[in-house]
């Protein structure tokens, strides 16, 4: 990140600030088991996932009733749910969410414990 900022930082400072501001931001994507990674392209799963109900809602120029716009979402999404990929991995899903701790995408095993009440 050093390198990044020292080669265009003078060039173009707003757009390196934008990225070395929130270097922990960024680099979350390594906290995560490496099988995950090709799962985790966006930022927003569920914008991604209501695209195919977006795309129909615009072409029929909106559902009509509530009703009938939630039923067409269900119809779509559970229709899309069969080309969806499967998790790699679905066996580090249970650890993520156990709060293992994952660094550039390999399990620590023995994470150091450092709250302040293994301090005493």
């Amino acid at each position: 990140m050093a390198a990044f900022q020292a080669a265009y930082g003078a060039k173009f400072p707003k757009a390196v600030a934008k990225i070395t501001d929130d270097v922990e931001v960024l680099l979350a994507f390594y906290d995560y088991p490496e099988q995950h990674w090709i799962h985790l392209r966006t930022t927003n799963p569920i914008e991604a996932t209501f695209a195919t109900v977006r795309h129909r809602t615009k072409v029929t120029k909106g559902p009509g009733s509530r009703a009938a716009g939630l039923a067409m979402a269900f119809k779509l999404i559970e229709s899309a749910q069969a080309r969806w990929r499967a998790v790699n991995a679905p066996h580090l899903v249970a650890l993520v969410r156990a709060g293992a701790v994952f660094v550039n995408g390999k399990l620590v095993e023995r994470p150091e414990d450092q709250s302040p009440s293994s301090a005493a």
